[in-house]
Formats: C-alpha cells, sequence, structure tokens
C-alpha cells in the first residue's frame, strides 16, 4: 500500500511522512522543487519503509494525476499560507480551492484511492464574526467569508466543501472513506527554515530581541499530534469525521511566562504592548496589517475537542512539553544556518 502525503515538505506534511515511514510505510511524497525537500531523505525508514519524492503542481493536472496514480491512501497536506501575500485571490483562493478539485479528478480517475484524509483548519471551522471567548465545535462552519473578507477562513472551507461533495457524489461501491483533520495553530519541532514562516513565526517572535508581546490570544497544537492524527485517521475515526486538533489558548503573555519557567536563563518577552502602539506597530509591519491586528487584540476563542481523543486513539502533549521542544528546535536551527 502506497500512501501519498502532498505538500510534504511543509511543517505538517514533513512530520507526517516521518511518522509513515517510523510505521514502515511506502509514501510517495508530493512537492513544488524536489531541492527542498532533500531533508526528508534524512528520516529513518522502519520495516521495509521506503520514500519516493515526486514534484507535484496541484494547478497542473496531469502532474496530480501521475503523483495520484497506484496509492491507496492520500492524505492532503498541501497548503498556501496567510503570510506576506499581496493577492489572496490567486495566492491562497485558487491553490486551495482550484487545487482541490484537481486533487478530486485524480483520485477519481485512479481508481485506486480507497481513503482520503484531508488537512484542514479550524479557520474552516471558526466564523468571521463570532462573540469574543465562543467556543467552536467541528459542527460549525465558516460560512461568512470570502475572498474579500478571511480569504483564508474562505479557502480552507471552501476546499474541504469541494472535497465532501466529491466523495458524496462516488459511486457507492468505489466511494472512498474521508476524514478532515482541523489543527489550530501548530507548533513544535522544525525540521527546516521554511517551517519557521507559518504559525512558527509566533515563537519565534520569543526568541528575538523585542521585549514586548501583543493582546493576542493563541489557540495551539503540537505538530507530532497533528501527525499522529492524520495517520491513526487511515485506519480510525469516522467516515466522513470532522476531528478539531487542539490543546489549549493562551495569551501571548502567558506563553512568555511559560516559556521563562519551562527554558529558564533567558529574557522572555512578556511586557503587553499597549493597543494603540500595537496598531500603529502593524501600520509599518512588513507582515502584518492594521486591520489583522486590530481585530484579534483583546479577543479569544475556545475550540471543543468532541470525541477526537477517543475516535482516533491518541493522546496530545503536555503544553510544556511542546514549548521547550518548539523553542529548542528553533535554538538549534538557528546554529544551523
Amino acid at each position: 500500500m502506497t500512501v501519498l502525503v502532498t505538500g510534504a515538505a511543509g511543517f505538517i506534511g514533513a512530520h507526517v511522512v516521518q511518522q509513515l515511514l517510523a510505521e514502515g510505510r511506502n509514501v510517495r511524497a508530493t512537492v513544488r522543487k524536489v531541492g527542498n525537500a532533500q531533508f526528508l531523505n534524512a528520516f529513518p525508514k522502519h520495516k521495509g519503509a521506503s520514500l519516493e519524492i515526486v514534484t507535484m503542481d496541484l494547478l497542473q493536472q496531469e502532474t496530480v494525476n501521475e503523483a495520484v496514480q497506484g496509492c491507496s491512501v492520500v492524505i492532503h497536506c498541501a497548503a498556501a499560507l496567510m503570510v506576506g501575500v499581496k493577492n489572496p485571490l490567486l495566492e491562497v483562493v485558487n491553490p486551495s480551492v482550484i487545487g482541490t478539485e484537481n486533487l478530486c479528478a485524480a483520485i477519481e480517475k485512479s481508481g485506486s484511492v480507497e481513503t482520503i484524509i484531508h488537512t484542514s483548519s479550524v479557520a474552516a471551522i471558526r466564523r468571521t464574526r463570532h462573540p469574543n471567548g465562543h467556543v467552536f465545535s467541528s459542527s460549525d462552519w465558516c460560512d461568512d467569508a470570502s475572498p474579500d473578507v478571511n480569504p483564508y477562513g474562505f479557502a480552507k472551507a471552501e476546499a474541504e466543501r469541494k472535497m465532501r461533495a466529491f466523495v458524496k457524489r462516488c459511486d457507492e461501491d468505489s466511494r472512498p472513506r474521508l476524514v478532515t483533520i482541523h489543527p489550530s495553530i501548530v507548533f513544535g519541532p522544525v525540521f527546516h527554515k521554511r517551517h519557521t514562516r507559518g504559525s512558527m513565526a509566533y515563537l519565534k517572535h520569543f526568541t528575538g530581541r523585542l521585549p514586548f508581546v501583543l493582546h493576542t490570544h493563541l489557540n495551539y497544537v503540537d505538530v507530532r499530534d497533528v501527525a499522529k492524527a492524520h495517520i491513526a485517521a487511515i485506519d480510525s475515526g469516522a467516515d466522513g469525521g470532522r476531528y478539531i486538533l487542539h490543546k489549549e489558548g493562551k495569551w501571548m503573555k502567558e506563553i512568555g511566562a511559560q516559556l521563562r519557567r519551562v527554558v529558564p536563563g533567558k529574557r522572555w518577552a512578556m511586557f503587553r504592548l499597549p493597543s494603540p502602539l500595537a496598531i500603529l506597530m502593524a501600520a509599518f509591519h512588513p507582515k502584518l496589517t492594521v486591520k489583522q491586528v486590530r481585530s484579534s487584540l483583546g479577543r479569544s476563542v475556545g475550540y471543543d475537542r468532541g470525541r477526537m481523543e477517543e475516535d482516533l486513539g491518541i493522546q496530545l502533549h503536555a503544553s510544556d512539553e511542546t514549548l521547550t521542544d518548539s523553542i529548542n528546535s528553533l535554538f538549534e536551527l538557528g546554529r544551523k544556518v
């Protein structure tokens, strides 16, 4: 049995590949540029596991068809990040939505795929407009987003809808089993400098010299648990199930205090920047916008994991371990580059 992992050089995808190889699985890993994925070859291969790295562009149908051919399981981790994006429609929405449509077409053409694990996000669950402190569950959908308002949430929700619609219209005797995984912000050990560009940028902030933090609330989970959930879902979990992967939520100041406790000896940022100064800073920040900062300051949400742990049979890492391993891996990466 061959397991296809799209976006294999990404943060979640790389951990999925590592754990699949540790289980002795045959993995076909898709990347846009093979040169960016050579670090995958360093992962130990147990019990006869194999790794094949292939190039694939989700917007080029023929490359998707070739990648899917002969695979029994598809783990769709490929995703566009909302980092330094100038045109959300072209850079985030289209790769997510059209890319998922092309993947569905390739799965249908292959006739070999029995199980699909679709990496989504809590962004597909969390409505754009919501009461402060609201707790979301897997039955919720981000149904008030658009390419102009919350393009990331729109992309994640719409891509999931496309995948579910495809599976629903498949013949019953050949219909693939589908499970969607919805992580919150993902922390954990990084393998490559590219893994510091997304959610790990929040923790990377603490390794810098700035003494302040924003009054921002972060919901997070360990990347190793996210990967474990994907692999468990190959054989476990409800067909059609949506599973939220989330450990806990904390304000950035609280994370700074936790880092001071679990990784002593360093001066961790704990001064909360007043909101007016935070908004002013956003106006000159290369990766933040005033709108993003203003909408997040002082606001929080929560997530109900439901039956995730019972259905998938996994236990989440302790928060202290996640933060310690995350920070140590950032320091180690800094020494290598």
